[in-house]
């Protein structure tokens, strides 16, 4: 069981977001979620989104993967 996670996704130097399970109890926007959520910009630190498809019992890698996919399918213009 994973008890705490973090993945980022660069672009070279460029932090694009991140995925964590830090408790935000007090952000009601992230309820759906809890604690599962996705940094994005701008002011990644602070914005926040809910994250569903994270979560303690599988592994999550295959959503970060399936993210990478389709930011590298965008950048060349074929998604």
């Amino acid at each position: 069981m994973i008890d705490w996670y973090g993945y980022e996704i660069w672009k070279a130097e460029e932090k694009l977001c991140w995925y964590d399970s830090q408790p935000h109890p007090n952000d009601e926007k992230l309820e759906s979620s809890y604690p599962h959520h996705k940094h994005i910009p701008p002011n990644m630190t602070r914005n926040r989104i809910p994250s569903p498809e994270m979560n303690f019992e599988p592994p999550n890698l295959h959503v970060v993967i399936k993210e990478i996919e389709g930011l590298i399918k965008r950048q060349k213009g074929t998604g």
